[in-house]
Formats: structure tokens, C-alpha cells, sequence
């Protein structure tokens, strides 16, 4: 059989940096082959050579048995190559089936556009992944899950036979996901190669036929998905063991409550929530999208104007009616959407950690101590462990979990007692979630009050000593952490559409 692509000894150098080294990878018709490695393992630079976006420095590419050297991802399209980022790329103000086919768009006569051609062949292509989606809806009026379906389509409007998916997953829900795995399946089986990276172990056995595992820029090794337990691959991206026991829940009788949250409400986003965290607690929320889990965060943030409720820190009633009136009051907030909410990505790693302490750089006459903001960032590097060359380096050229680290480092400049983190490891890999899970048990151990919210139900059983639960803009029920709860007990909450509250395990 001909191989649709065979990379070998690919080379690839940036300055400083020597990203690639001997890589191989194949791909042949008809099979899902995950790609899997840590960030910065060099996955997603393998595949932007394969892409077209960048170009090789050593090694050999064939696509269809050929040797090929796409110098753009025009060429690469040219040659079957179709590639969905991780990072959208749609214009908000433009339809559907205009991001779709923006430059391919369908004309009439002396050039018009036909939009009614545009939007039958984008009806074609929803029909064809069996998604109800209307080609003439502006982008920016989506999800961001419907937003991915859209990138997907995009990718499948060319009719590429080697479609590259990175974390394309990674906004979607069960329903979502069950959807795209049925469209991938089918593509199997009219022989196209399906190149697929993503963090999120359980879905190797569900849709991979091989795993190759990159580390540090090298080939590590290619295995057969049925046949190596995850626990292998894991062991072969991070070169150690993983373990993912639920931590031991602390005694925190007599603990002081650090936030309570009374009767918040906003719209149908949030109706009549209370809960209370203590010092030294991780409260974790739970729940299916569109729960009202951000929305209450964003809320007691000051991100979005709540409609009624109390908030009282450290027993004191605060009003916060802005972010600044929060961070005020001792509370950080690390969004699910760290670059575009939680990061200046433009910037480098030592003012990103300083953002939200600038007045403590403030010297007379507004200018900015650099020297003390150069040390207090090297502090930070140093105890959370970022991998960076400097602390000058842009913080858009690290990877996702050293990025997460940043804005972590960011709020414990600042000092907040309270911290609310929003997905915090979405897009991370395995060895660094690890990373990111010691490190908030660790500010728990230190009496930070943490509460995480994640789609991710392991992650919540991992982290959390209690589980609050969330349904329709409901809080539904609050679960002891640790081993005494179990998925079931948090999905039966999660699809609770009671409006009294059930509280079990520690009362409030």
C-alpha cells in the first residue's frame, strides 16, 4: 500500500532552539494515527512542515509516495493536505459558508458572487457531518464549539486525503465529540488519513489505530492503540510514571470561610446560587456546558454584572462591580481562555507577570521599576518551574502548560487569597497538568482558597475536596471529594433539573 505521507530524519531548527531532530512519521490510507508528546514535544512543528507552513531543514517528505516540499499551505492544500489548528482562525463578521470558502467563493456572471451556490454547498457539507448549522449565520454568533464544527468543514471542503486534527476536541462536548467521531469514521472508510493530536488520553482507544510519541523534539516510538495500555504511552510522552489518585481530603474543621457567595443570580445564567469555600479548601464545580459554571465566576469576578446576591470575603461584605473591585478584595481569576483573557501574548514572560501589580513597579512620576519587576519574575520562573530561556522571552513561544504557569505566576504576585481557575488545563499535556495539579494542592497546603472549574470529571475527582454540582444556571448539589464519589453520583446532579438544592458531604 502507498503511504499518503512518510516523514523521515526531519530536521527543523529555530534560533536557539533545535526543535526537531531525525523525526519520522507515516500515515497510510484509512486509519487515525495519533500523534501524541508534552508541549513542545514538537508535534505541532512536524505537522506545520507537513502543512506548508514551515519548511524543513534536513530529512525527506513524500506525500503519495513522492517526494514533496510544499513552501505554503496553498501548495500543501494543492497536494491533499488539510490541516484544523487548535487556534480558530474565522472572521467573526463574515457567514458561515463565507469562512468556508473565502477565496473559492462560487460566481455568477462577470464575476458576482453566487450566494446561493456558497450556501447549498456548505448545506452539502453539514449534510455530510450530519450538523444542524445554518451557512448564513455570522461566525461570531456561534459557540465555540460550533465555531471548531465550522474549522472542520472548512478542512473537509477540500477534499483533502490526509486531514491533520490538533486538539480538535478540545471545546466540544460528549455529544459534540460522539459527532465528529462518526464523521472521522466515515472518512476512514473512504480511505482518508486522519493525523490526530490531542491531550485527552480516553480517546486514543476510541478512535486511534496507531500512536507515534514525540519528546523533546525526537521520535520516540509508533504502537498500536488496542494493544498498549495508556499507562505505556504515557510513560513514553513524559519518560516517568503519571499517577492520577484523588488526593487525600484535608480536615478543615474550624477552618475560616474564606468566600461565601449568597442568592447570586444573572438572567437565566445563574439562578439563585450560595456556596462558601474555606481557607486551604479546593472547591471544584462540575456540570455539562452551558451550566452557568464561568458565568458564576465571571460574576463574582466583576467580568459580568450580576442581577442579585451577596458576596462576602473573609466575612466582610465586598461590592464588586468591576475585575479591579475584585482583585481588590484578594480574588484572581484565570480564564478558560488564557490568551485572549489571562495573557498579553505579545508580550514577554516578566511584564505578563507583573500585569495585574503594576502599581507595585510604580516609581514617582510613572516610571516602572524594571529591575525589581525582572526579579520578581525570575522568582517566579524559578518556583513554578517555567520553562523559558529568559524572562524576556515572548510568552506566545511558550508552551500551553508554561503559559498557564504565567498567569498563575501573575496572581500570586498580586497576593490573592482567592483563586478561581477556569479550566486550567485545557490544551495541556499530560506531564504538565501533573505539574499544574501539585502546584494548587500546594496553594491549598498554603491556605489559598481554590476553586477549579473543568468539563473534565477525572480532573474534578482528582483535584477537588468538595464537588459543587451545576445544572441550567442551578447549583443542584455539593459532593465530598477524594474516592467517596463516584462519575455517576456527579453526572446524576449534572442532569438535575430540581431547583432546591441537595447538599451532601460537608454542609456549607
Amino acid at each position: 500500500m502507498t503511504k499518503l505521507v512518510e516523514m523521515t530524519g526531519i530536521e527543523k531548527h529555530f534560533p536557539g532552539v533545535h526543535a526537531l531532530k531525525a523525526v519520522q512519521f507515516d500515515l497510510v490510507p484509512g486509519e487515525v494515527h495519533a500523534l501524541m508528546g508534552e508541549n513542545g514535544a514538537g508535534k505541532s512543528t512536524l505537522m506545520k512542515i507537513l502543512s506548508g507552513i514551515y519548511q524543513r531543514d534536513g530529512g525527506t517528505l513524500r506525500i503519495n509516495g513522492q517526494e514533496a516540499s510544499p513552501t505554503s499551505p496553498r501548495e500543501a492544500q494543492d497536494l491533499g493536505i488539510g490541516i484544523i489548528h487548535q487556534e480558530l482562525s474565522l472572521m467573526n463578521d463574515l457567514t458561515v459558508a463565507q469562512n468556508i470558502f473565502i477565496g473559492r467563493e462560487p460566481r455568477k456572471r462577470f464575476g458576482r458572487l453566487d450566494d446561493a451556490q456558497l450556501n447549498a454547498q456548505t448545506a452539502e457539507i453539514f449534510a455530510s457531518m450530519n450538523l444542524a448549522l445554518d451557512p448564513k449565520v455570522p461566525v461570531g454568533n456561534l459557540t465555540i464549539a460550533k465555531q471548531q464544527m465550522v474549522e472542520i468543514a472548512k478542512a473537509l471542503s477540500y477534499r483533502s486525503r490526509v486531514l491533520i486534527m490538533d486538539e480538535p476536541t478540545a471545546a466540544l462536548n460528549d455529544a459534540e465529540i460522539a459527532e465528529l467521531f462518526v464523521i472521522i469514521r466515515r472518512l476512514k472508510a473512504e480511505g482518508v488519513g486522519i493525523v490526530y493530536i490531542s491531550h485527552k488520553m480516553d480517546e486514543l482507544k476510541q478512535i486511534a489505530d496507531r500512536v507515534t510519541v514525540m519528546r523533546d523534539g525526537e521520535y520516540v516510538g509508533t504502537v498500536d492503540a488496542a494493544e498498549t495500555p495508556i499507562s505505556r504511552i504515557i510513560a513514553m510522552m513524559v519518560g516517568r510514571e503519571v499517577t492520577e489518585e484523588p488526593l487525600d481530603v484535608p480536615d478543615l474543621t474550624g477552618a475560616e470561610t474564606s468566600l461565601e457567595v449568597s442568592n447570586l443570580s444573572r438572567g437565566h445564567d445563574i439562578r439563585d446560587v450560595s456556596f462558601s469555600v474555606q481557607k486551604g479548601e479546593i472547591l471544584g464545580f462540575a456540570g455539562l456546558m452551558g451550566a452557568g459554571r464561568t458565568e458564576v465566576a465571571r460574576a463574582i469576578f466583576g467580568a459580568d454584572p450580576k442581577d442579585s446576591g451577596d458576596i462576602r470575603v473573609h466575612g466582610q461584605p465586598v461590592r464588586i462591580r468591576s475585575p479591579r473591585d475584585a482583585v481588590r478584595a484578594g480574588i484572581g481569576y484565570l480564564s478558560e481562555d488564557r490568551k485572549h483573557f489571562g495573557l498579553a501574548t505579545g508580550m514577554n514572560v516578566r511584564d505578563n507577570i507583573a500585569l495585574a501589580s503594576m502599581d507595585l513597579f510604580t516609581q514617582t512620576g510613572g516610571v516602572l521599576n524594571d529591575a525589581d519587576m525582572a526579579s520578581n519574575a525570575r522568582d517566579y520562573i524559578s518556583r513554578l518551574g517555567i520553562r523559558t530561556p529568559s524572562d524576556m522571552q515572548e510568552v506566545r513561544l511558550l508552551s500551553g502548560g508554561n503559559q498557564q504557569k504565567v498567569v498563575i505566576a501573575k496572581w500570586l504576585l498580586r497576593d490573592c487569597d482567592i483563586l478561581i481557575f477556569d479550566e486550567p488545563t485545557r490544551g495541556i499535556d499530560v506531564g504538565a497538568k501533573s505539574e499544574i495539579y501539585k502546584l494548587l494542592e500546594d496553594l491549598a497546603e498554603q491556605g489559598k482558597t481554590i476553586i477549579v472549574i473543568s468539563s473534565e470529571l477525572p480532573e474534578i475527582m482528582r483535584l477537588s475536596h468538595r464537588i459543587a454540582v451545576m445544572c441550567e444556571g442551578r447549583l443542584t448539589g455539593i459532593l465530598p471529594g477524594g474516592k467517596n464519589t463516584t462519575q455517576e453520583d456527579i453526572m446524576h446532579l449534572a442532569t438535575q433539573r430540581a431547583a432546591a438544592m441537595q447538599v451532601t458531604g460537608t454542609e456549607q
